[in-house]
């Protein structure tokens, strides 16, 4: 289903929710005055929850959700199209109840309010996991060429150089030196050669605790997947257990990726036959991620206003330090994190 809406301003300040809950309105599928907010995006895209008319609660369920993604800030067509191809891989996604492509508006079965991060601990962590590996080994096997955008070297370059801008630049308030810049340079170079030596598949590019769902049947349900790209095989276990959000002892992930990988071989996906091998790039793949990750989570705070993430920067830190220590071509990212934040180095182990 679909509708089109004016794009007159309207007299409201919040001209796009004016719009919306006119376009909810003309529906007849939800009471538009139960509308509230549904949860916080680090993107430009808002989410509502609202009840289902009463006589349509049977079929859609007692809730439904609205997501509200600006045409000129969000890729709506492409979260259709990735929705389409999880849905055929048999991962749990929200269903698309109705649709206003031309304005951003999109409705939404609902998959709950409980994410992994709130249910995640100890005990129940193993069975949660599983299900979240069984899920992305799903969607993986469903890999073609060609149907998602490519991960490729410009991509990756793009996304590492957010580190210096945002977290050395603006965050530290570090100028780097042409040796420094030149050291950075080489270990990018290392990060982008292994990287892009990888197998490729069907990758999400934030399969993480806040982006998946906690539910009774079909765990997990897969949020926030419009920007989908075809990439390294590593990418998104490298999301799930090297979390930005929470984390776990080396030893208990170091067991998760092995079962990951002896899984992804029996069926057939194209991981690294040596599980040394595969650990390093699970390993680079990660150090990529995280030195995005603390340029994003500073451009956030600096250039939006939400200041949240940046208390999640000491994890992501620790996480580049470990790695960094561990492999002698990364070690120079160290000590230049080292000379950033004027700490003595810390011991590591080198192999």
């Amino acid at each position: 289903m679909s509708s089109s809406l004016p794009t007159t301003p309207a007299t409201s300040s919040d001209t796009r929710l004016t719009q919306l809950t006119t376009w909810l309105g003309t529906l007849g599928l939800v009471q538009v005055e139960s509308r509230r907010p549904a949860s916080a995006d680090a993107s430009f895209r808002r989410y509502f929850r609202l009840d289902v008319a009463p006589e349509l609660r049977a079929k859609l369920g007692a809730t439904l959700i609205a997501m509200d993604a600006p045409p000129e800030r969000e890729n709506v067509p492409a979260f259709i199209h990735v929705q389409g191809l999880l849905l055929a891989a048999g991962v749990s996604v929200p269903a698309i109840v109705a649709q206003d492509v031309a304005n951003g508006f999109l409705l939404l079965s609902d998959l709950g309010s409980t994410t992994y991060l709130q249910r995640l601990d100890v005990d129940n962590a193993p069975f949660m996991y599983s299900d979240a590996v069984d899920a992305l080994v799903k969607f993986q096997l469903a890999s073609e060429p060609g149907v998602l955008p490519e991960y490729d070297r410009a991509f990756i370059e793009r996304e590492l150089n957010l580190f210096p801008e945002w977290f050395v630049g603006k965050h530290l308030g570090v100028t780097m030196t042409d040796v420094q810049s030149a050291t950075l340079a080489k270990v990018f170079d290392a990060i982008i050669a292994n990287n892009l030596a990888q197998q490729q598949v069907f990758m999400h590019r934030d399969f993480h605790s806040r982006n998946l769902m906690f539910m009774d049947q079909g765990n997990p349900g897969v949020l926030d997947f419009q920007d989908a790209v075809f990439g390294p095989v590593t990418y998104d276990l490298a999301s799930l257990l090297r979390d930005a959000y929470v984390q776990w002892d080396e030893e208990i992930v170091l067991d998760w990726v092995v079962r990951y990988w002896q899984r992804a071989k029996a069926v057939g996906l194209p991981v690294n036959p040596d599980i040394d091998a595969f650990y390093q790039d699970f390993e680079f793949m990660a150090l990529q991620r995280h030195l995005k990750i603390l340029g994003i989570f500073c451009r956030l705070n600096y250039r939006d206003g939400k200041g949240v993430y940046l208390g999640d920067l000491p994890t992501v830190i620790d996480y580049v330090r470990k790695t960094c220590n561990r492999y002698i071509v990364l070690k120079p990212l160290a000590r230049l994190l080292d000379a950033f934040e004027d700490k003595v180095p810390q011991v590591g182990y080198t192999f």
